[in-house]
């Protein structure tokens, strides 16, 4: 079976600048969590990538001109909270790239069926989501509060979504 890279053409491209943070906000009547920076590369991909999981869970990737840009969890899976849940040391700085496919150049959305989990600390500032299910994997940094998790043939194995703010009390929404 083909990786999600392989089946994009996509690849990390080592990147030695500062990275900006991703900005996280919450939709309190969908509970979508959206996190997005001013990230544009120069060609490729302008449209989504939407990994689906066969139990409803929804991960959305957002791309401008092959750079991600952006992630939303628009359907949870189901969530395991652990209170001993941490931020793994970060091999390296990267930028994940998509090209645009030649043999279908105005594609906007890609769906990729894969197993979605995932897991926050107590106070849920940090969500774990794993992709394809758990297994060991090295980390770079996406963005200053995004990280990727490789697996040890470089396949995507899941994000860190660091600094996530607070779900909105009812308080709060109105």
């Amino acid at each position: 079976m083909m990786s999600i890279l392989e089946r994009l053409g996509g690849r990390l491209e080592p990147w030695d600048e500062t990275l900006p943070d991703l900005t996280y906000h919450w939709d309190p009547e969908t509970e979508i969590l959206s996190g997005s920076a001013d990230l544009v590369g120069q060609h490729g991909l302008t449209g989504s990538i939407e990994l689906e999981d066969d139990r409803g869970a929804v991960v959305t990737l957002d791309f401008a001109e092959g750079v991600l840009r952006g992630i939303e969890v628009v359907v949870w899976p189901s969530v395991q909270s652990r209170d001993g849940l941490t931020v793994p040391d970060v091999d390296a700085a990267a930028r994940l790239v998509v090209p645009q496919r030649l043999s279908q150049p105005g594609v906007a959305v890609v769906e990729i069926e894969v197993r979605v989990e995932a897991e926050t600390c107590s106070d849920e500032s940090i969500v774990h989501l794993r992709v394809g299910g758990g297994r060991p994997a090295r980390t770079v940094r996406l963005a200053g509060n995004l990280l990727a998790d490789l697996d040890r043939s470089g396949e995507l194995a899941g994000f860190w979504l660091l600094d996530v703010p607070a779900f909105p009390t009812a308080r709060e929404v109105d």
